[in-house]
């Protein structure tokens, strides 16, 4: 593992023998100093631990060659694994630890998902400590020993711990609290911070490991699932890395698992690959008719999944390459018969030995399977001849009399790979550009696979195949003799292929010299228009390439597909080969068939190397776009390249607001597809027009909004955007965001990078709410964004609320809302009120029959809305109560629960004032004052007794200027309310039977109601 920091998160390890110092087995503590040579209290190899139980002394990490503590999670100190994505719980940047599954391709686990046992417990796992480690070998969980992990998580009571340094924010000394969450401390650390609320009402995060600093004590711990004990690493050892038997990524230069046209089946049980769908395809209810079906690889997608085509369905199938296994129904010895249509072979036989002419010898005839290569590929003898045939291309047939087949030769290191074709454009927004999908032509290698039939030798070739067959192969001397008597085939070509176009892409540098000594010519192309210098490009032979450019090889000469060595070069991310051409001045600037140019496919294939090759060349042409309308910035903001974002912008800055036809900007793409940190620079680095808008009139922000990219609102939104800004059909960002939570199921994610949203989300999760286009909805509001704005359908965001509970938690957050006039806030708060009026007025009429909404729990939101420094909060401390004079019965005390709500006339504070001897709670304190009769069930008020025991006096309280100038505040609500919504003049004094109204001026030529839009059919005066 990595060297030891404070701030890590720990659990005893394999020398403990101090008892019960940690609070038990499976207790965790924070490494808060590591020791150093020298010191007399903490030397070399060791490190002091704060135990979550209270306890602190130091422990050996090497000391005496002992070895006290294992690691339980370095996320505190800040270790991410930014290019990963956790399988589990699809969470991007793994925090801590990795954990890579052996068996499975590119399935990785966080820490939290892994000890929860996500995935199959069978399968060995390969353990990532930092980005930079190699796995160490873990084994499998199925009989690995699990134990019960306590300490500071959810649920735990804590008390002020040994680095408090927060005043009275606890309510005092000795007061507890619960931890209601633990999370990261912005970009900093992860789960280095607990979320506590105190009994004293107030809530804050404090340091659980962050900087080493812990400022919480454990009084009850709580239990944050079991770990795998024996998993874990040692702290301060250095452990064995694995065997590198480990799945490599689909984007690992390795061989992809399957070639095109394989036979391949369905081997997991339908719930596995249900699971396993997840990021690879997703999952079809339909796909379960197939399991039992034998199809045919139709290609490998640039994530490394497999689609597989099934014989008589027009449908294919994404699926994941672990769920698959080859079919291959053929041994050695096998009699088969070759098809008979010729058409079918050749189509078959692409990628699997290739066809030529003399293979039609061979069909309608039967011979023998010598030889079954790994990728299902088989050696036929037919009539004294062999030949390499797709297993599609025979069948079995009955062997009658026994075959014998000639000698044979065949070479073992033939190289059989196949390149497969490269999708170059990911499938765009369909809000933006549609479904539109393309594929590059530079893609396709031309030696789909280095021809069998030039690797072997077959009788009845040519001269020009036997030429091209040695050079294929290397055989130096073999070509010079075939040369020598015929100099004239030196450009013959096999099967489309020259002799010097496969000896550049094998990269036989004798064989090249030697050709180009014979006069060959690089300006031959194959069928796919590719030359000597593009094949070199598709070998990655750099050497070879520079051979043939000083050779006055024409070096942007393009393909069929437009094409030129450049673009092949990128594609297949050979950056020697791109840094060749770049260093003889090849035209960097060359679009494809697709209108790309060499910049355009880098920043889709997200190499470095490649992007500062590209980006530092001086004849670098920015304006460039392709057939999409995308120039080389906005393909970087669509595609979420940050590196290639600020390259381009350090270059030319002056490109960043510039639009596609359709009026988007770089910022438009990247707030669409949710690149936060493409945003963020692009408004820093860029100073990008925040506020741009298309032609559809929409910016950034309402893009954003429209999509529920929390962390992209949250950036615009904190670096300036108007929030009050409509698109052309009159919505607001807060129309969008209410929409999304009427029209989608509420996400299960945390939104990532949004510190405030995501508080305000955990805050109304209290309350009920899980929906975080909701959570989104309710930070636009408390930042001023307006519930009044009526869209061109004359719909305001109130108009997309269907329940009193949800305007009630909107309009918690517009109380709090800090952009905007306060007249404009006023005014939202008087609608959220008229929107809630009728029902309201329904539960103050009798006794609530909803049992629901009597025992909703309101919490008011926290204005605090990021992990900021507990010293940083402003207001003061809730005060401690003083000692109860009269403690409420038991019975009382759970009514108090029940009826938690906002006080009924006020609206505002919450209800702690409990009615004797009907039990109620619906008032505040300030309001209980003057109260005769209870609210809710009509009964003489006796007393009134506060949450924590006092007796509130029935006298009138004496008005203070405060009490004044709140109660003034209330009447010009009241009186607004009742004005005409339509003029905000006149007195509100014709009613609809829709439930609106309007004075009798403005109602005069009313056909439709104006807020519900329905007809009138019926006005009512009012007097």
């Amino acid at each position: 593992m990595g060297g030891v920091e404070v701030g890590m998160r720990v659990v005893r390890g394999p020398d403990w023998r101090w008892g019960e110092q940690d609070g038990g087995a499976g207790h965790a503590g924070t490494v808060v100093e590591v020791g150093r040579p020298g010191s007399s209290t903490t030397p070399d190899r060791t490190v002091v631990v704060q135990w979550d139980a209270g306890a602190r002394t130091n422990y050996r990490v090497g000391y005496q060659a002992a070895y006290d503590l294992r690691l339980l999670d370095n996320a505190p100190v800040g270790v991410k694994h930014p290019n990963h994505i956790c399988d589990g719980c699809k969470r991007q940047a793994i925090s801590g630890m990795r954990w890579k599954c052996s068996s499975c391709f590119d399935y990785d686990l966080c820490t939290t998902c892994y000890m929860a046992d996500k995935h199959n417990l069978d399968h060995p796992f390969l353990r990532y400590d930092i980005v930079t480690s190699k796995g160490v070998d873990v084994g499998q969980r199925k009989t690995a020993e699990k134990l019960p992990l306590q300490g500071i998580f959810v649920g735990a009571k804590v008390i002020r711990g040994p680095d408090w340094d927060w005043g009275n924010q606890d309510g005092g000394e000795g007061k507890c609290g619960r931890v209601t969450e633990i999370r990261g401390w912005d970009n900093e650390s992860g789960r280095s911070v607990a979320n506590v609320t105190w009994l004293c009402g107030s809530t804050n995060v404090y340091r659980v490991g962050h900087k080493g600093k812990v400022d919480l004590k454990v009084l009850w711990p709580a239990t944050n699932g079991h770990i795998y004990t024996f998993h874990l690493p040692v702290l301060g050892k250095q452990e064995e890395c694995g065997n590198g038997n480990e799945v490599g990524s689909a984007s690992s230069p390795r061989s992809l698992p399957f070639s095109v046209g394989e036979r391949v089946r369905v081997v997991v049980p339908v719930e596995d690959l249900r699971a396993m769908q997840e990021g690879h395809g997703g999952w079809n209810h339909k796909m379960a008719e197939f399991l039992d079906k034998v199809g045919v690889v139709h290609r490998i997608t640039d994530k490394g999944d497999v689609r597989v085509q099934y014989e008589g369905y027009a449908t294919r199938w994404t699926i994941h390459p672990q769920a698959l296994a080859r079919v291959t129904p053929y041994a050695p010895g096998d009699m088969v018969t070759v098809i008979l249509d010729t058409a079918k072979v050749k189509e078959h036989q692409k990628g699997h030995g290739e066809w030529i002419e003399y293979m039609k010898s061979a069909l309608g005839k039967t011979g023998v399977v010598a030889r079954v290569y790994p990728d299902g590929d088989l050696r036929v003898n037919v009539e004294g001849k062999t030949w390499t045939f797709n297993p599609l291309c025979v069948t079995l047939a009955p062997q009658t009399t026994p075959f014998v087949s000639p000698p044979t030769t065949d070479h073992d290191n033939n190289n059989r790979t196949t390149d497969q074709q490269q999708e170059q454009h990911q499938q765009p927004q369909e809000n933006e550009m549609g479904s539109t999908t393309g594929q590059t032509a530079a893609g396709n290698g031309p030696l789909s696979s280095i021809l069998q039939q030039l690797m072997e030798p077959e009788q009845d070739s040519t001269v020009v195949d036997h030429m091209v067959r040695e050079a294929a192969q290397g055989h130096t001397q073999a070509l010079s003799t075939l040369l020598s008597t015929h100099p004239d085939k030196v450009d013959g070509r096999s099967s489309g292929k020259t002799c010097l176009q496969v000896a550049c892409h094998q990269g036989h540098m004798d064989i090249v010299r030697l050709l180009l000594h014979h006069k060959a010519s690089l300006d031959i192309a194959d069928d796919d228009g590719d030359l000597a210098l593009h094949y070199s490009a598709f070998g990655n032979q750099p050497e070879i390439m520079e051979l043939l450019l000083r050779k006055n090889a024409s070096i942007n000469v393009v393909n069929k597909g437009r094409c030129s060595a450049l673009h092949v070069a990128v594609n297949k991310q050979h950056a020697a080969c791109v840094k060749v051409l770049i260093k003889y001045n090849c035209d960097i600037n060359i679009q494809d068939s697709y209108g790309d140019t060499a910049l355009h496919d880098a920043i889709g294939k997200e190499s470095i190397e490649i992007l500062e090759l590209l980006g530092n060349s001086p004849n670098l042409d920015l304006t460039l776009r392709n057939k999409r309308g995308f120039n080389v910035l906005h393909h970087a903001a669509l595609k979420g390249n940050n590196f290639a974002a600020e390259k381009l912008l350090l270059r030319s800055r002056q490109f960043v607001d510039v639009r596609k036809e359709d009026g988007f900007a770089a910022l438009h793409l990247a707030a669409l597809n949710g690149h936060r940190q493409v945003a963020e620079t692009l408004i820093t680095m860029g100073t990008a027009s925040i506020d741009i808008t298309n032609k559809k009139g929409q910016t950034p922000l309402l893009l954003a909004v429209s999509q529920g990219h929390c962390g992209v609102v949250e950036l615009l939104v904190e670096s300036g955007a108007d929030i009050h800004v409509c698109d052309e059909d009159g919505e607001t960002a807060l129309h969008l965001a209410l929409l999304k939570t009427s029209s989608t199921p509420p996400p299960q994610a945390h939104p990532p990078h949004a510190p405030i949203i995501m508080q305000i989300l955990n805050d109304i999760r209290e309350r009920g709410f899980k929906n975080v286009s909701l959570a989104l909805a309710c930070y636009l509001a408390q930042k001023g964004c307006s519930v009044t704005a009526a869209n061109s359908r004359s719909k305001t965001p109130l108009d997309l609320i269907n329940d009193t509970n949800t305007i009630d938690l909107l309009q918690s957050y517009t109380t709090q809302a800090s952009g905007g006039s306060l007249a404009r806030v006023d005014m939202d708060l008087k609608a959220l009120d008229l929107a809630a009026e009728s029902i309201r007025h329904q539960s103050l009429a009798g006794p609530s029959t909803d049992s629901s909404h009597s025992s909703t729990v309101l919490v008011r939101p926290q204005s605090q809305s990021q992990p900021v420094s507990p010293a940083k909060m402003t207001g003061e401390p809730s005060r401690v109560s003083p000692t109860p004079q009269q403690p409420m019965n038991d019975c009382n005390a759970e009514k108090v629960e029940e009826s938690c709500g906002d006080c009924s006339i006020c609206l505002e504070c919450p209800a702690e004032v409990v009615f004797e001897p009907c039990g109620h709670c619906v008032t505040c304190e300030d309001c209980s004052g003057r109260v005769k009769k209870c609210f809710q069930c009509r009964a003489v008020v006796m007393s009134k007794i506060t949450k924590d025991g006092r007796t509130v006096s029935c006298k009138s309280r004496q008005p203070s200027a405060e009490r004044l100038k709140y109660l003034e505040t209330k009447i010009a609500e009241i009186e607004e309310a009742h004005c005409c919504s339509i003029c905000m003049e006149r007195r509100r004094n014709v009613a609809f039977l829709c439930g609106h109204g309007a004075c009798v001026i403005c109602a005069h030529t009313l056909k439709t109601c104006h807020m519900c839009r329905k007809p009138i059919s019926k006005k009512i005066n009012l007097y």
